[in-house]
């Protein structure tokens, strides 16, 4: 029954907007809700929620691998309408429930919202590659990049009812892009709080090579001109990989700008190379750090037996929103999540070093960079997972961030870089 349930939103209708109005009409009157996403995710994986009966449910899955498709002409198209899905959070009506989502000052705790997304766009990834005639799916569908979260609203309510809507807006051939929206219910309707757009890989079953996906075949001018922007994200982030920093030179403007901060520092009364001073109303970028450590336990895995990447999303924009607490003075608001990369998966018993960063402001605006990798204390080895990018607004005017360093220089210009494009979506 929750398998019909959850799938009653794909059957197709006249077009994306008005399925999207009608997907909330299932079997039993609601959407289906968070716990419901994650039962259906662990159904057509195969995992089980019992930790050694899960560990052999995962050795097992090597054995579907034959069911992998040899191209992707073999697979049929897929509409976007038939990935389509609509989760309910009924945080309003159930206040047992809300007790997981509530922060100290009564708010929603956005890292669980990041949570819920990462599951959403695991399950419509899936709903655009199912086949009716497999019990089980041989794909390990995984995240491999926040593309964008752009906040419509800053305030979001723990006593109204949520709603998550997605489906996929572009496929390549083993990768899916799926756009995400989320509305809360206040004054009597549904409002937007924020849009999401995820990017997902199919492995194989055992999560170690490419796997082909369905192509996607869109329907109407609606769906053309997002698969449109979904092939024009794409271009973007090509472009963004090539020009960064750690490949290529900062531009002509970005040195004038790293030599004015360099400047702004020099003693007058030394007037020496070596000589540094603080700006006023200025921090110096080594003291706008802060860190954490995770030891990674089972009960953080995902369906495929590493840590969930919503774990690591939550704990990641805690330790971002907390240092730019702490920077600011004041409680800052989220404006944009962009660029969060998922470089390898984190395995089950890590030891995760996260590190915070300020590194970049702009009048009441904080530009948080939180640095994620895996340390093994036997070989002193330390692996990158993760980076994250979190643009933050305080309620006054904030200090001016200083680095001192050429790596910090750097820092900054890349904070920069995702600070203007949060700002100018």
């Amino acid at each position: 029954m929750l398998a019909k349930r959850l799938m009653t939103c794909l059957r197709p209708s006249a077009s994306l907007t008005s399925r999207r109005r009608a997907c909330a009409a299932v079997t039993d009157g609601r959407a289906p809700d968070m716990a419901e996403v994650r039962n259906r995710l662990r159904e057509i994986v195969g995992a089980s929620t019992n930790w050694s009966d899960h560990r052999q449910a995962m050795a097992e899955r090597a054995s579907l691998s034959s069911m992998l498709a040899k191209s992707q002409g073999e697979l049929p198209a897929k509409s976007m309408k038939e990935s389509l899905l609509e989760v309910h959070l009924p945080l309003g009506s159930q206040p047992q429930l809300r007790e997981k989502y509530l922060t100290f000052h009564n708010t929603v705790r956005f890292g669980r919202i990041l949570e819920d997304l990462d599951s959403l766009a695991v399950l419509i990834s899936y709903s655009h590659t199912y086949n009716p005639a497999l019990k089980r799916s041989p794909l390990s569908i995984v995240t491999a990049l926040v593309d964008k979260i752009d906040m419509r609203q800053h305030d979001i309510y723990p006593d109204g009812d949520i709603k998550f809507s997605g489906h996929v807006s572009w496929v390549g051939s083993t990768s899916i892009e799926a756009k995400m929206h989320m509305t809360q219910y206040r004054n009597g309707e549904y409002s937007p709080v924020l849009d999401a757009t995820f990017v997902m890989v199919a492995r194989d079953p055992q999560n170690k090579r490419a796997a082909f996906v369905n192509p996607l075949r869109p329907e109407g001018p609606e769906e053309e001109e997002l698969f449109r922007q979904g092939e024009a994200n794409k271009s973007r982030r090509v472009e963004l990989s090539t020009a960064s920093l750690l490949k290529v030179a900062p531009t002509a403007e970005e040195r004038k700008i790293v030599h004015g901060l360099f400047l702004n520092t020099l003693d007058k009364k030394t007037v020496s190379f070596r000589s540094r001073v603080l700006p006023p109303d200025s921090v110096w970028m080594e003291d706008a750090k802060l860190k954490g450590l995770e030891i990674c336990h089972p009960q953080e895995r995902n369906i495929f037996n590493r840590i969930f990447g919503g774990f690591l999303m939550r704990k990641a924009y805690e330790l971002g929103w907390a240092n730019a607490c702490a920077f600011g003075g004041c409680r800052p608001g989220l404006v944009a999540v962009d660029d969060i990369l998922f470089r390898k998966p984190v395995e089950i018993g890590s030891l995760l070093l996260l590190s915070s960063q300020v590194c970049y402001t702009e009048g009441k605006h904080i530009q948080v960079r939180v640095h994620s990798e895996v340390f093994d204390p036997m070989s002193r080895q330390h692996d990158t997972t993760n980076v994250f990018h979190f643009t933050f607004a305080s309620d006054r005017d904030v200090p001016n961030i200083v680095p001192q360093t050429y790596g910090e220089s750097m820092l900054y210009l890349d904070g920069k870089r995702h600070f203007d494009q949060a700002v100018e979506h």
